[in-house]
């Protein structure tokens, strides 16, 4: 008799609350001091999480089952085989207007631009940060194809 799959469940919310529930058998994403995987029955954690993609991967047989979630930093908590992330703002690939994303990345561009030579580090900062923001939608949106 085959063993029963060990699963994890993924809940993402956002100050607008829920916006991702699954059961899979990984999870991705990139922690502040580096790239993380959770699988079941994984050490408890708590760590603050980067502008990344988060990757839950449902079916270890078909390629096709994974979710791909763009967040704009936060945590990750795990325990109980429950993975929780409380995300400043979070997207599912197939919900991000693509279009949208590139007309920010290309005012963050211009801003970016202009901070430098107006030599405004706080504008600079929160430039960068727009510009990340971005670029991780962009790109994981391109990543559910």
């Amino acid at each position: 008799m085959a063993e029963p799959e060990k699963l994890i469940t993924v809940d993402i919310a956002t100050p607008d609350g829920l916006i991702y529930s699954c059961d899979g058998i990984s999870v991705e994403m990139r922690a502040i001091d580096g790239q993380r995987t959770i699988l079941y029955n994984h050490t408890p954690l708590l760590t603050p999480l980067s502008i990344c993609e988060v990757k839950v991967t449902r079916d270890k047989e078909a390629s096709n089952k994974v979710d791909h979630i763009a967040i704009s930093g936060g945590y990750i908590e795990f325990s109980d085989n429950v993975a929780t992330i409380i995300a400043d703002s979070a997207e599912r690939a197939a919900n991000i207007d693509v279009s949208r994303a590139e007309a920010a990345k290309a005012r963050a561009e211009k801003h970016l631009k202009e901070a430098i030579a107006s030599h405004d580090q706080p504008s600079f900062e929160r430039a960068q940060i727009a510009l990340r923001r971005a670029v991780n939608r962009i790109s994981v949106y391109n990543n559910k194809k």
